[in-house]
C-alpha cells in the first residue's frame, strides 16, 4: 500500500498549487466534449485509457495547455492518432483532453515543474476516476501514455494501483518514453515492470537512444532507468537483431502509417543507463530541434511499432487466459 502520509501530500499539494488556476478551466469529464475518444472500437473486448504526449509548446507563453485553444487540440488529437493504431486492435479508446504541462517547462528544475505538472495530473486524476467510476464496470484495462503521457500514467499507477480494483484489472501499462528507476519501485513497491512478453500487471516501458548517447532530458546523465526489449521482450543486455524487429511505422496525425520499414534496426538495453540503444540506425537521419541527435525519444512507438502492435494482443490475450468464465483470476 502507498503510505498515506504520501497521498494526503500529493492531495494538499494539489490544492495549494491549483488555485492559482481559475477553477472554470477544469475539464467536466462527464461531457463528451471533455474527451478526444470516448468508446471508439466500442466491440473490443479490453479499454484503453491513452494519455496524450505533450504537445503544448507554450508559444504564447503558457504553462499548461489551454482547453478553448482548438488548433492545439487538434495537433492533441493527432498525436493521439499517431499512437492508437498500435491499441486498436485489442482495446476500446478512452483519451481524456487535459491542461498538459507546456515543453518549456521540462528544461527548468524538478521544483519549478511540479505546479504544472500537477495541473495536468489533476485532470488525469478526475478523467480517470469518472472513466473508472462510470465506463469501466469490471472491463480488462490497458492504460497507456508517451512521454509527458507516460509520466503521468505512471503517477497513476503510483496512486492508485496498489488497491486490488485497480491492480485486478490491468493488462499492462505502457508507460514508453519515461524514466523509472529503482528509487521509484523501492518507495513504490507495488509497481512491477515487464519481465517477458506476456506476463500482465506489469509496467512495460523504454527510452531509446544512440549507442553513443549517454544524457538526455528524458534519461539525464548519472541516472538509470529500468525498461525491457520490445524486440525481445528481455530485460538483460544482449543485442537483439534487427531481423526480429517486424516493422517500424512513421504515421500521421491521421494515423496513417506513410512508411513502413522491415528490419530497420536492432536494440540492446544499455547495462549502466538502462535505456534502449538503437545500434543500425544514423542519428542524422532522424534529426529533430527538441533533442540532439541521437535521442530517439520521439521514436519510442515508431521503430518498433509493429513489435508493439503485436505485444498488445498478445498481453491481453494473456489477461482473458488468465481469467476464468466469471472473471476471477485462476
Amino acid at each position: 500500500m502507498v503510505p498515506m502520509k504520501i497521498r494526503l501530500f500529493a492531495v494538499l499539494f494539489l490544492i495549494i498549487v491549483i488555485p492559482s488556476v481559475p477553477a472554470a478551466q477544469a475539464p467536466d469529464y462527464s461531457s463528451s466534449s471533455s474527451w478526444a475518444y470516448f468508446g471508439e472500437n466500442a466491440e473490443r473486448d479490453a479499454d484503453l485509457f491513452l494519455i496524450c504526449p505533450t504537445v503544448d509548446m507554450g508559444r504564447a507563453g503558457n504553462s499548461n495547455m489551454s482547453l478553448d485553444d482548438e488548433k492545439t487540440k487538434a495537433s492533441f488529437v493527432g498525436a493521439l492518432n499517431m499512437e492508437r493504431g498500435i491499441y486498436d486492435d485489442a482495446a476500446r479508446l478512452y483519451a481524456p483532453f487535459y491542461r498538459q504541462m507546456a515543453f518549456p517547462l521540462y528544461e527548468g528544475t524538478e521544483e519549478a515543474m511540479q505546479p504544472y505538472i500537477a495541473i495536468a495530473y489533476e485532470d488525469i486524476r478526475s478523467a480517470f476516476l469518472y472513466y473508472m467510476e462510470n465506463i469501466n464496470e469490471g472491463r480488462p484495462l490497458i492504460l497507456a501514455g508517451f512521454s509527458q503521457g507516460a509520466q503521468l500514467a505512471i503517477m497513476l499507477l503510483e496512486e492508485f494501483f496498489d488497491e486490488e480494483e485497480y491492480s485486478s484489472r490491468l493488462v499492462a501499462a505502457y508507460c514508453i518514453g519515461w524514466r523509472i528507476t529503482e528509487e521509484d519501485l523501492a518507495e513504490y513497491p507495488h509497481l512491477r515492470m515487464a519481465e517477458g512478453e506476456t506476463d500482465t500487471g506489469v509496467i512495460v516501458s523504454f527510452n531509446t537512444e544512440s549507442p553513443d548517447t549517454q544524457d538526455s532530458m528524458i534519461v539525464p546523465e548519472g541516472v538509470r532507468t529500468i525498461g525491457i526489449n520490445p524486440l525481445n521482450w528481455s530485460t538483460g543486455p544482449e543485442i537483439a537483431d534487427k531481423s526480429l524487429n517486424q516493422g517500424a511505422c512513421f504515421t500521421d496525425y491521421s494515423g496513417n502509417i506513410v512508411r513502413e520499414i522491415k528490419g530497420l534496426t536492432g536494440a540492446y538495453l544499455d547495462e549502466e543507463r538502462g535505456t534502449l540503444k538503437a545500434p543500425d540506425v544514423n542519428p542524422g537521419d532522424y534529426y529533430n530541434k527538441l533533442f540532439p541527435d541521437g535521442v530517439y525519444h520521439l521514436m519510442d512507438y515508431q521503430f518498433f511499432y509493429r513489435n508493439l502492435q503485436e505485444n498488445v494482443s498478445a498481453r491481453t490475450a494473456a489477461w482473458f487466459d488468465a481469467m476464468d468464465a466469471d472473471g476471477i483470476a485462476v
